[in-house]
């Protein structure tokens, strides 16, 4: 074997798939999607060819054009991370097509139950691949190195629709045959179904691959984009407002970046228990409710999203172990274009959080400062442990430190030209080091590029972002320590991220007493804004003060956003004298585990393992 990726099976050796055709039916009874996948390599092919599966059932493996069976085996032990190994035996073939079925705990797929949903009358189901979870909807080479292009005929019941990071085609009746070999015609052609058809045009790495079925609605909110979401009037129109300034994100990222390359730029609002803020899947965004406060700030993370277009999209992480390639970039990105659109005090609170979550991302990986670098070695690690802000905020502050040293003007050219240079395809570090070495003569001489890319820990060169505001917030912060709150003067004009900063720069040791004062005269903990209650409630936890464990208790049980469940069920479990603690998080995981998405359910299950 020539591995290309720690989390992957696929050999290096053997040809890559270049298309994947799929007819998937939705079984909503059973949590089950009965599915046939015509996979087409990118040469003729003898011998084995490695495909990564997780909880797949393979009924069978035939060549399309002779109808033969193709000799397949799966590995009888799964691996933890990887899942299991499906081995085809080729003999000078280019096509193959698989029939197989998923499993009810898919680990990319959550199953909505109508209580679970919006408007409680409708099954819901949607993905999250990303990291490495495709796998578990279809056999495929998942890893960003093997980038391909789809399409899909998704048979769904009728009242229901379905939306997918690809072009639609049209909505129409079943026909016989197209099954391909997924199910019999007879149930794939039962009146009371409907077929939604999408392709994708442009390779992209599996874990882009992205689809939800529901009841599901939208409003148009500029020339590229339609919000969509579950059908409820005021969740849609609370959306379309929050989401309104898109398309200046869009004009703005084409300047910084060149052209936008995928057409459309449509965003997708997920029902609560979304596991991420946000997930760059092409041509449609999938987000959390919790971005949307009412005050066009959640339009920071649809900035993030979009400058995934071109940083992530365009040009991918050949595996995870480069990650920053694509989250480092993107967050320098996402803060040129907030930095335009909302002003440069937005952009520098928005540096200003990240730097404190960089630090505190240090404290977290004291023991294992292997996740603290750029490039990390994975193998035998599960990329969604050890997912952080590192290669977010440290990936940021590489690409603004190149930015000082050569200026500007200079960066953004070699953007443009990195970019134009490298789109569509999958990277690595040193491939990009190469790249800047090339086009900026001597900078290896100016900045220190291999303690940046490989040190562990924040070089010395980084810098803690300067603005007024973001100043006067991280002063104010620290004299709470000597008891003194903001007076509300000082406050009147802070929304949600002015909050997040402050409780973020607290000290993590205060009394149980000043909590009560702060909450009394601020009442923070019933915030809307999550980043603002997460952050109180983490400071309530450790100052144990339980007049706050029942909100803790409705926060996890209300969202499955794991940038809130890892810090709050961590907080609660974590340290000395925490029986008490410790007894609610079981218990509340135990209560809530069936409301979250699998991945987030795999990140709490090992935060309790670790600690309980």
């Amino acid at each position: 074997m020539a591995p290309i990726d720690p989390h992957s099976y696929t050999d290096s050796t053997h040809p890559f798939t270049t298309h994947i055709s799929l007819s998937l039916y939705f079984d909503f009874s059973s949590s089950t999607i009965l599915s046939s996948a015509l996979l087409s390599l990118s040469s003729p092919h003898t011998g084995p060819l490695f495909l990564d599966t997780r909880s797949l059932s393979i009924s069978s493996v035939i060549d399309p054009q002779t109808r033969t069976p193709i000799p397949f085996s799966l590995s009888s032990e799964p691996d933890l991370i990887k899942g299991s190994l499906l081995t085809l035996s080729l003999s000078d073939q280019s096509q193959v097509l698989i029939s197989f079925t998923t499993s009810p705990n898919s680990s990319a797929l959550q199953w909505l139950a109508p209580p679970q949903t919006f408007n409680k009358t409708s099954p819901f189901v949607y993905t999250q691949c990303q990291a490495i979870h495709a796998r578990s909807i279809f056999p495929c080479q998942d890893t960003p190195a093997a980038r391909i292009k789809y399409s899909a005929r998704l048979n769904i019941p009728r009242p229901l629709s379905a939306v997918m990071s690809a072009r639609h085609v049209e909505r129409r009746m079943p026909v016989a045959g197209e099954a391909a070999t997924a199910c019999d015609d007879s149930m794939w052609c039962a009146e009371d179904r409907v077929v939604e058809e999408f392709v994708m045009e442009q390779p992209i790495p599996p874990y882009l691959f992205a689809f939800a079925v529901g009841e599901i609605g939208y409003r148009e909110v500029g020339p590229r984009t339609r919000v969509y979401a579950e059908s409820v009037p005021s969740v849609l129109d609370a959306a379309a407002r929050e989401f309104a300034g898109t398309e200046d994100m869009i004009r703005q990222g084409e300047m910084l970046f060149g052209p936008y390359e995928w057409e459309r730029f449509d965003l997708l609002v997920l029902p609560p228990s979304f596991p991420y803020g946000g997930m760059e899947n092409p041509r449609m965004v999938f987000l959390t409710p919790t971005v949307i406060k009412g005050d066009a700030s959640g339009a920071q993370v649809v900035a993030h999203e979009l400058a995934h277009s071109w940083t992530g999209n365009l040009i991918t992480n050949k595996n995870n172990e480069h990650f920053w390639l694509n989250e480092g970039f993107t967050t320098y990105a996402e803060r040129r274009i907030v930095e335009v659109v909302q002003g440069e005090d937005r952009a520098a609170l928005n540096t200003g959080i990240g730097w404190r979550g960089l630090n505190d991302e240090m404290e977290r990986f004291k023991d294992n400062m292997e996740f603290t670098k750029l490039k990390t070695k994975q193998e035998g690690v599960d990329p969604d442990d050890v997912y952080s802000q590192v290669p977010y905020e440290k990936g940021f502050q590489f690409l603004w430190r190149i930015e000082r040293q050569i200026g500007r003007p200079a960066f953004d050219e070699f953007l443009k030209k990195y970019i134009a240079t490298f789109k569509f395809q999958s990277i690595d570090t040193e491939t990009f080091l190469d790249f800047l070495k090339a086009n900026v003569p001597g900078i290896e001489k100016e900045i220190d590029l291999e303690l940046w890319a490989e040190g562990t820990g924040i070089p010395p060169d980084a810098l803690e972002p300067v603005s007024n505001i973001y100043t006067k917030i991280v002063s104010l912060a620290q004299e709470f320590k000597n008891g003194r709150m903001p007076t509300e003067d000082e406050v009147a004009d802070w929304g949600g991220q002015e909050w997040e900063l402050y409780l973020e720069n607290l000290p993590k040791s205060v009394e149980a007493s000043q909590i009560l004062a702060l909450d009394a005269r601020y009442h923070l903990a019933e915030s809307k804004d999550y980043e603002v209650k997460v952050a109180f409630l983490q400071l309530a936890i450790s100052a144990k003060c339980r007049d706050y464990y029942g909100e803790v208790e409705r926060t996890l049980k209300g969202v499955g956003r794991m940038k809130y469940l890892r810090p709050l069920y961590t907080y609660l479990v974590q340290g000395n004298s925490k029986e008490e603690e410790k007894v609610l998080a079981k218990r509340v995981f135990a209560e809530a585990k069936e409301c979250y998405h699998p991945i987030a359910q795999g990140v709490v299950e090992a935060i309790l393992s670790k600690h309980v």
